[in-house]
């Protein structure tokens, strides 16, 4: 459950190409409407309509927060190598 607040949404008339591409949807909320999608030849490549830096603190980072950050070390050491 996240907090929501875009007033944009995908275009349900795209959504099949969407599907038949390297975008995949990852996520919908409650009525079914798009909120997250994921480009699956990509290392770290999530789009979202919601705000996972709200949910997020110090004490208790949101997980996609801390996968983008895994992420970029992962990358970071790869390239350093």
């Amino acid at each position: 459950m996240e907090q929501f607040f875009c007033n944009y949404g995908l275009n349900p008339a795209f959504l099949d190409q969407i599907n038949k591409s390297k975008l995949s949807v990852t996520g919908v909320d409650f009525e079914g409407e798009v909120r997250v999608v994921e480009l699956s030849d990509h290392p770290f490549y999530v789009a979202t309509l919601f705000l996972p830096q709200v949910a997020s603190n110090p004490e208790t980072p949101h997980p996609l927060i801390v996968s983008y950050l895994e992420a970029a070390v992962a990358f970071q050491t790869q390239r350093s190598s």
